[in-house]
């Protein structure tokens, strides 16, 4: 018969035990502090796999003394819901239901309403799990009724101890007594890219694979080419562009790069090549027009090779704009527009700017020296009206300097 993992062999069974999320369960935590009160709130955890979310709902519900009812929102059903709803008026609920609901984010609108008078008058009490973003995709009066904790990555430090009690468990299932140097479980722990149940199956698989000692050769064997918690769609995807972008934009080709690596080792051409020609209008915009030209340039080439070989046009890319000068004030100036045609302002376009007017009245530029000729152009509630303002670098202040010099400012 297969055994259960090592992960739930071993699974902590208090705060002292969990590894990583001390600012929810150390002695100071914030979670650890509300458990010690005298009422339970409902709360959600979210966060990446393997970061201890069920791992700390069965402790809260142990030491709650609560009776606790784990349902699995993949696999769960609105008659899962009603039925964990009527224990409440039974015995075994005399002390309340902590119903630990994963993956909440699959549980419909109506399954999730279902709850709301429940754990609105204390017979429930929600521990709820998501690794999406639960202001995306948790019904809204939930959240209201909920305080939500962010889980994050463990760190390879954090996950050792966890590590080391593995391999103690596994000495003692087997009777053997194999070892594990220092350098090899900070390798196993780096693997596991801040999930410690990874990590733990990659050390049973080590420990199984290995001789008397635990060895690199044979973890390299059992660790994928592509680690870390990724996909093409969910939260995880968008927090990683955002990371690109905001390095980009603080020009910082380290972490900009970085950030490209991880999204196209997890095989998102797409998402990568859309998000560079976003930055090269919205964040370099007019301090380095030619910056958008050479980007799409760059993101052409991609497509045409595809990966791997699309990681050089798409590096070059990102080094250029993360070292090249900004200026979001083509980004602003429509954002500022956009704020008086959402208003309703500007209805009427000047007359002698309409076809149907036949233009009566308009001044041909070209007809003028310098190509210039100063007349109304926005509607007649937005005159004068100022959307676009020069940025600093030397671009944009030459153009300033010039129509300055041409509308006679200076």
């Amino acid at each position: 018969m297969r055994k259960q993992p090592l992960a739930d062999r071993i699974r902590p069974m208090s705060f002292d035990e969990m590894v990583g999320q001390s600012h929810l369960f150390g002695e100071k935590g914030t979670v650890r502090k509300l458990c010690e009160g005298e009422t339970l709130p409902n709360m959600i955890f979210y966060g990446p796999p393997g970061t201890g979310k069920t791992t700390a709902a069965g402790i809260i519900a142990r030491s709650s003394g609560m009776t606790l009812r784990k349902l699995n929102a993949t696999t769960a059903s609105l008659a899962d819901v009603k039925e964990v709803i009527a224990e409440t008026g039974t015995l075994l609920g005399s002390e309340g239901i902590l119903l630990y609901l994963d993956e909440i984010q699959y549980f419909n609108k109506k399954q999730q309403q279902s709850l709301l008078e429940y754990i609105e008058d204390g017979r429930i009490t929600l521990v709820a799990s998501t690794t999406e973003n639960p202001y995306l995709y948790v019904y809204a009066a939930i959240l209201s009724r909920s305080a939500v904790f962010e889980f994050r990555p463990v760190t390879a430090e954090e996950a050792i101890p966890a590590l080391k009690r593995g391999l103690k468990t596994l000495n003692e299932e087997t009777g053997r007594e194999k070892t594990a140097s220092e350098e090899v479980l900070k390798a196993v722990a780096e693997a596991a890219a801040g999930d410690v149940r990874r990590g733990l199956n990659l050390l049973e698989n080590t420990y199984f694979t290995s001789e008397k000692e635990l060895s690199k050769e044979a973890l390299k064997g059992l660790t994928p080419t592509v680690i870390g918690n990724f996909d093409k769609s969910g939260t995880v995807h968008y927090d990683l562009l955002s990371a690109l972008q905001k390095s980009v934009r603080g020009s910082d080709p380290d972490a900009a790069i970085f950030y490209l690596a991880k999204i196209l080792e997890g095989g998102d051409l797409i998402g990568a090549c859309r998000r560079l020609q976003v930055m090269a209008c919205e964040d370099i915009g007019l301090a380095y027009p030619q910056a958008a030209q050479i980007t799409l340039a760059c993101v052409q080439i991609a497509f045409n090779v595809g990966l791997p070989e699309a990681t050089l046009p798409l590096s070059e890319a990102v080094l250029l704009l993360a070292t090249a000068p900004k200026s979001n004030s083509g980004y602003l100036a429509y954002e500022a527009a956009k704020a008086d045609v959402t208003a309703g302002r500007g209805q009427s376009v000047p007359p002698y700017m309409r076809p149907s007017n036949r233009y009566e009245g308009y001044r041909y530029p070209h007809d003028y020296e310098n190509h210039y000729v100063e007349q109304q152009y926005l509607p007649d509630d937005l005159k004068n009206r100022r959307y676009y303002t020069y940025g600093e670098n030397k671009n944009e202040q030459a153009a300033k300097a010039y129509w300055e010099k041409i509308k006679g400012k200076k």
